[in-house]
């Protein structure tokens, strides 16, 4: 009697150390023999060797990328649509770097390995779709409303030492009146030379918190119909608006539309007496 055992043929497993100018990747056999190791620009002609190189030695199972949602969501992106499997690697074992010495071949390998091994089963970042749109619209909300806040924060404690006429004529202001009457300072006729520098300080300031503003309800116009499509049944929740669903509340992670895992926080409140 004979017994023949058919294996379905694993093909080739790839790992790819990134980086922001040139990627280092290594292939390795079923067995976890090195095929080779081979760097590639970070562009889309590289992306395109890179995956050529890799199927010259085969049928390419799957592919181990590091950072997937930085210097490595370009590759990610390239290489799903092209209809491989993309799998997160974490940083290099440390042990295993301890003894080897810092190399990016031996990363890429070891991040094949980790492949390989079943240790790296973590889902890439898409880095694509509305939740990235949401990501990046917020990058530019988040830091213009920083910079809005930290305006008016200076607004406050140059009215707390500026010289008493002025003092007392900002004193008590909220922060919309205290920018509109920023924005009607000057230097003013006959000034001393500290009254004049404040107010054209503080006028230089509400202006900036004014544009500001104004940027954030643009951006604002943008994020909205993009969390109405990606998550409309929690715009319907109390004290969640676009900023807090697209920023914090049931979004899915790292680009993942169809991830369990999501990020959930409470809405920010802000106090009442808040600059902000």
């Amino acid at each position: 009697m004979t017994v023949t055992i058919v294996e379905a043929a694993r093909g080739v497993t790839g790992g790819v150390d990134t980086h922001l100018d040139v990627h280092v990747a290594a292939a390795l056999d079923p067995l976890g023999g090195l095929l080779g190791s081979r760097s590639f620009e970070t562009s889309p002609a590289g992306f395109s060797e890179l995956l050529g190189w890799l199927e010259s030695f085969g049928a390419v199972s799957r592919v181990g990328v590091e950072g997937t949602g930085a210097y490595g969501a370009g590759l990610a992106r390239f290489l799903r649509r092209a209809g491989v499997e993309v799998l997160e690697v974490d940083r290099p074992n440390r042990a295993v770097r301890r003894r080897g010495g810092k190399s990016d071949p031996l990363d890429a390998i070891e991040a094949a390995r980790a492949v390989l091994s079943g240790r790296a089963q973590g889902q890439a970042k898409t880095r694509d779709g509305a939740v990235e749109a949401i990501r990046v619209l917020l990058v530019a909300k988040r830091s213009a409303r920083q910079a809005r806040g930290k305006a008016i924060m200076q607004m406050r404690h140059l009215g707390f030492t500026a010289p008493d006429q002025l003092r007392c004529q900002l004193k008590g202001l909220s922060v919309s009146a205290l920018v509109t009457e920023g924005t009607k300072l000057g230097p003013g006729p006959a000034c001393d030379p500290v009254t004049a520098a404040t107010r054209a300080s503080l006028c230089s300031l509400a202006e900036r918190a004014r544009t500001l503003e104004s940027e954030i309800a643009v951006l604002d116009d943008q994020i909205g119909p993009l969390v109405s499509a990606t998550a409309p049944e929690l715009l319907g929740l109390f004290g969640v608006g676009p900023d807090t669903d697209g920023g914090h509340e049931k979004v899915p992670m790292g680009g993942h539309e169809k991830s369990p895992r999501t990020a959930i926080r409470s809405p920010q409140v802000w106090p009442p007496n808040s600059p902000l």
